[in-house]
């Protein structure tokens, strides 16, 4: 059974959801409103029309509302000041309350039926009162979601990463993915946790985007400390430039030993004790 639907997505660095198009018509880049489990959203679509398989679908689909009108984006345009009001205000009652969290951002829903507050703390709060204070006040839903480090460098955006460039994950990164030490030791990279640690503590996100592909050359060079023939006789492996295809060979003689570079192609070695044979951790 195929459905027509629309991708749409809530900022640049949301995922892609999809909602029932009905008798809409829209393109990429059109504003528009949609249904969601926590009211209306303003939204953008990232997909037109097209149609997908019912077994693509995860839950229950909401339909796109309406084009977003001029009065819908001069509402969003002021949504900023209500929730940096809204901030302001929980703020002042986490302090009052002596909660041990440090809020991190403010979402209300489009239609101002709910408001969502991020935060983060190192341990379990209570904050049952807290929700009590901030719905009589506000008259909304509220819903307070503790976050992790990698979240909250997310929702603050506005942060730098060392290569210069707004941090991945606020500007277009939709979902993290599992970052090892070994992705790092693939990419011969420095193993100090200053180099290869973003500004939220954990490992750098962009040490998974050219993994697979460090990986695969691995697989073509030999193990370090392995011994292989070169032109000028046999030696022991001391370092792989991957990117370059050479190797860095270590050949002892009578007079003591020399360190040759070669390329790939004229060593040759055992190609089942490769660098690439070891597991991923």
């Amino acid at each position: 059974m195929q459905i027509s639907v629309a991708s749409v997505k809530f900022g640049a660095s949301s995922k892609s959801y999809y909602f029932g198009v009905g008798n809409l018509e829209v393109k990429p880049g059109d504003h528009v409103i949609v249904e969601t489990s926590n009211g209306q959203e303003y939204g953008y679509v990232e997909k037109g029309n097209h149609e997908i398989k019912a077994s693509e679908l995860t839950g229950e689909l909401k339909p796109i509302i309406r084009i977003a009108t001029d009065a819908d984006k001069k509402k969003l345009a002021g949504k900023t000041e209500k929730e940096k009001a809204a901030m302001a205000e929980a703020g002042k009652r986490i302090a009052k309350l002596k909660l041990d969290m440090k809020l991190v951002g403010v979402s209300y829903s489009f239609d101002d039926s709910k408001i969502l507050f991020n935060f983060t703390s190192s341990n379990r709060v209570d904050f049952r009162e807290l929700v009590k204070e901030l719905a009589g006040h506000f008259h909304a839903r509220i819903e307070l979601r503790q976050i992790g480090e990698r979240d909250e460098v997310k929702a603050c955006g506005g942060c730098f990463g060392m290569c210069g460039q707004q941090v991945c994950c606020s500007r277009w990164l939709p979902d993290f993915k599992a970052v090892s030490i070994k992705m790092a030791k693939n990419q011969n990279l420095s193993l100090n946790p200053t180099k290869i640690s973003g500004v939220c503590g954990k490992l750098l996100c962009c040490l998974e985007y050219e993994n697979a592909h460090y990986k695969e050359l691995a697989g073509l060079m030999p193990k370090l400390n392995s011994t292989v023939k070169t032109p000028d006789g046999n030696g022991v492996v001391m370092y792989n430039n991957l990117l370059k295809k050479e190797v860095n060979v270590k050949i002892t003689d009578k007079d003591g030993y020399t360190i040759k570079t070669f390329t790939l192609s004229e060593i040759k070695f055992d190609s089942k004790q490769n660098a690439g044979s070891e597991k991923e951790e």
